[in-house]
């Protein structure tokens, strides 16, 4: 197999990034016909199909070591020019990270906000329960991610970051009807549960653990953290929401704590590709440090 040029690897990603021949065609101020003319020619050094000519274009398993190869000769690239002082290096390109929609609204974005002004970087933030958010890791899509995951994804250095903790509550007035007589978890209970979405199964071991069965139970699924807690606060159902977002209700009485003795712990890992990039080192740093700060460390 022949080596890749720059140019082509910037073309692969870009293609991938905009999704269209076209959108990479304009991003990289070339023709339509050229950003086709250089796929030709990676697949032709690789063997193989790289690229789903589908709307999106998507990666094939081949193309995904392509993207990640690309992705990091990009970042290193541009790191490089940095250092060196090169005025016409420009904006880094976004870069991608995948993280927990639950860490994204209480802890991560401080550690973002943390950084430096002047280290010059932007993030394009994706999205994905902590249980699945390696995929985005091996298939190239991403750089780093916050995941449930403790094996490093290959090609990656893991660290621990702590646990997020969750809590079980509901509002005042939906315990008053549902639970006159104060908050009952039973099996064979019937009672309206809220969850994120159809892979969030927090609610199903909180609940098995206290119980010791399955929960069956009308649910809610609502994909978004602020409304997910917004749901349980305005009664339509109980579910489970991180310390941040629930113990100052719960001092309050604005929420009620269904089972005290009952806390859940998501331990967090921080997964991120093996290059020495001094903004990937400094996002790194950041994340340690807010994590180490706002969640559950081992021992406390």
């Amino acid at each position: 197999m022949r080596t890749f040029q720059f140019e082509q690897l910037r073309t692969f990603a870009a293609v991938v990034d905009g999704g269209t021949l076209e959108a990479a065609a304009r991003s990289l101020y070339v023709t339509p016909s050229a950003i086709s003319q250089r796929l030709r020619a990676m697949e032709d050094a690789a063997g193989q199909i790289l690229l789903q000519r589908t709307n999106p274009a998507r990666p094939t398993p081949a193309g995904e070591a392509v993207l990640r190869y690309a992705r990091q000769v990009r970042q290193l690239d541009w790191d490089a020019r940095q250092e060196l002082g090169d005025s016409g290096a420009g904006q880094s390109q976004p870069i991608p990270l995948v993280v927990n929609a639950d860490s994204l609204s209480t802890w991560f974005m401080p550690a973002l906000a943390s950084l430096p002004p002047g280290l010059g970087a932007c993030f394009e933030l994706h999205r994905e329960d902590e249980q699945h958010s390696t995929q985005l890791l091996r298939t190239g899509m991403v750089m780093a991610a916050v995941t449930a995951t403790p094996e490093a994804v290959q090609g990656c250095r893991v660290e621990p970051l702590g646990a997020l903790r969750y809590r079980a509550v509901a509002s005042p007035g939906y315990i008053g009807h549902w639970w006159p007589d104060g908050p009952e978890l039973v099996a064979g209970s019937r009672v309206p549960v809220v969850d994120f979405d159809r892979k969030d199964n927090l609610q199903d071991q909180f609940f098995t653990t206290v119980t010791g069965a399955g929960l069956t139970a009308p649910r809610h699924y609502v994909p978004s953290s602020a409304e997910f807690a917004q749901a349980i606060r305005l009664g339509l159902g109980w579910g489970l929401l991180p310390e941040q977002q629930c113990l100052a209700d719960v001092r309050r009485g604005d929420l009620v704590e269904l089972a005290p003795e009952h806390p859940v712990d998501v331990s967090l890992y921080w997964q991120r590709w093996k290059i020495d990039s001094p903004v990937l080192n400094e996002l790194t740093a950041a994340v340690r440090k807010t994590a180490s700060e706002q969640l559950r460390q081992p021992g406390s």
